[in-house]
């Protein structure tokens, strides 16, 4: 190993261990661009895969993926302008209605989006939008509550990515639609805090299509060396803007086709 593979491979770990040290202390830390660069893909990735490792070592299970900036409403909110992806683990899942501690997520902003569950794996073929969409058991209406260990949400494309895509829970609605009920790229959606309409948005808004979207992470999930695979919860992304939350806040999200979802937070 050349000096250089040594001292990226350093930083990478080092990346890895604020973050880490961020979400078990409860207090953000400094971005890890400064580790990593803004724009380097592969390192950001590189550091998310070894916190993915160590929650797995620490006995968390991954359930899903999730797909992060594919509105254009969050990637200007973040000064960003390319999706990305995390994982999704078993403790991240509530249900509708659910209360999710305050303190549970740091930093949380709430985004709508579209869900799907997976009947079939997508690990070979060309994962192209037929064979996704066959794919797909069945869309529901989500909330996700997206969480930042970087202090103050000061976050480069490297540093969300790195982040885990700034992953935090997510609430999925008991509602199920099979996609011969509902056209994903169609549907509108509206969500409300605390009675407040806060977040417009529609299914055109998430890379054109949510369905598209699982097209780009499928592809990507593979190139990665971890295909998506059936029981899986994707995350399809944001259907509008994100918005901050505060403890006690109450959060419904209505989305036409797929009924509506709610969370309530802790004080």
């Amino acid at each position: 190993m050349t000096e250089s593979t040594t001292e990226r491979t350093a930083e990478i770990a080092a990346a890895a261990e604020r973050l880490i040290e961020a979400d078990a202390s409860g207090v953000p830390c400094a971005p890890v661009r400064s580790l990593i660069g803004r724009e380097d893909i592969a390192a950001a990735y590189a550091v998310q895969e070894q916190i993915t490792a160590r929650r797995i070592d620490g006995g968390a299970t991954v359930i899903g993926r999730k797909i992060g900036l594919t509105s254009e409403a969050v990637q200007n909110q973040l000064g960003v302008s390319q999706p990305d992806f995390g994982v999704l683990f078993n403790d991240m899942a509530y249900r509708d209605g659910d209360t999710v501690p305050f303190s549970g997520v740091l930093q949380p902003r709430v985004e709508a989006e579209v869900a799907f569950v997976l009947r079939h794996d997508l690990a070979d073929g060309p994962l192209d939008y037929a064979q996704v969409h066959d794919a797909i058991e069945y869309a529901v209406a989500a909330l996700e509550v997206c969480g930042s260990r970087v202090e103050g949400w000061d976050i480069s494309f490297g540093d969300t990515v790195a982040d885990n895509a700034s992953a935090g829970a997510f609430v999925l609605s008991g509602e199920r639609h099979s996609l011969d009920q509902v056209v994903p790229k169609d549907v509108s959606m509206e969500m409300r805090i605390d009675g407040e309409v806060v977040s417009t948005g529609t299914g055109a808004a998430c890379l054109g299509d949510p369905v598209q979207a699982v097209v780009w992470l499928a592809q990507q999930a593979r190139e990665f060396g971890e295909p998506l695979r059936a029981g899986q919860v994707i995350l399809s992304g944001a259907l509008g803007a994100m918005r901050p939350v505060t403890p006690g806040a109450a959060v419904v999200a209505t989305i036409t086709g797929l009924g509506s979802v709610s969370v309530n937070f802790s004080e």
